[in-house]
């Protein structure tokens, strides 16, 4: 809305025009960068409706989280509207793969009645070899607000200075982001969870995924995925109509477990 003329932008996996390090979103000439937290907070939150305003090409990283955003929206208040969500459920597995063997990356949808999450990285560093590898984590049974919305972005010091130099993160540092060298965490308080990384690579790939514009019933998996992969994954699930449903609940009780209710506060 800074925009002599403001632009509308609809979250939509097509409307991704870019994956370098964030989601960016785009419609024509205009762009907005790192919008997977945000999007993020909103799938764990389960706020399908809603309208962003924003005067800056860039979604702020805050505290490298999803924390504040769910903070800000639960103390806004969460409005349920008079109409049942609609749902996007996957019937038939979708898988999208780069790579052979121990190299390869991918990432899968199958059928689920609900929303789970799978998630394993191999980054082949003493820091991140030393926390957790594989984390798991349903709506249903799980707390994102306490289990995932606090897991923040990582990377090396190499990354920050090739973010920067790219006009994004730059007020990137220590205070939003659990930074590395080659060997060590440089965060004087260290993690926040003893599996930090891999919560932060589900938290992303739940505001990924929520770029499709609608939430999901499915069971995601993913080994070494990233924006890049999670919007391929998208994309081809949109190419196959056969792979996908429109559904709704009129009866609540019939909704996966999670779904009937808004998420509980902190």
């Amino acid at each position: 809305i800074d925009l002599p003329v403001p632009v509308e932008i609809k979250v939509a996996a097509t409307a991704v025009s870019d994956t370098t390090m964030a989601s960016t979103l785009a419609a024509g000439d205009v762009k907005v960068h790192t919008v997977e937290h945000l999007m993020s907070a909103c799938a764990g939150l389960g706020v399908d409706n809603l309208y962003v305003d924003i005067t800056a090409e860039e979604v702020p990283i805050l505290d490298g989280s999803a924390a504040s955003f769910v903070f800000l929206l639960q103390s806004a208040g969460i409005e349920l509207q008079n109409a049942p969500r609609h749902f996007i459920r996957i019937v038939k597995p979708v898988e999208v793969r780069l790579g052979q063997a121990g190299d390869a990356k991918w990432a899968r949808l199958e059928p689920y009645h609900g929303y789970k999450l799978s998630f394993e990285i191999d980054f082949d560093h003493p820091a991140v070899d030393a926390t957790g590898q594989h984390v798991v984590f349903d709506m249903s049974t799980d707390s994102y607000s306490k289990d995932i919305a606090r897991a923040r972005t990582f990377g090396f010091t190499s990354d920050v200075e090739a973010m920067r130099a790219n006009g994004l993160a730059l007020g990137g540092g220590l205070d939003n982001a659990i930074v590395m060298d080659d060997y060590k965490i440089l965060n004087a308080e260290g993690l926040r969870y003893d599996d930090e990384f891999v919560k932060h690579k589900i938290l992303d790939a739940m505001g990924d995924l929520y770029l499709l514009g609608k939430p999901l019933l499915a069971s995601y998996s993913a080994r070494r995925s990233g924006h890049s992969l999670n919007n391929l994954l998208l994309r081809e699930l949109l190419k196959n109509a056969t792979a996908w449903e429109w559904v709704t609940f009129a009866d609540a009780a019939l909704a996966p477990r999670g779904f009937a209710q808004l998420a509980k506060a902190w």
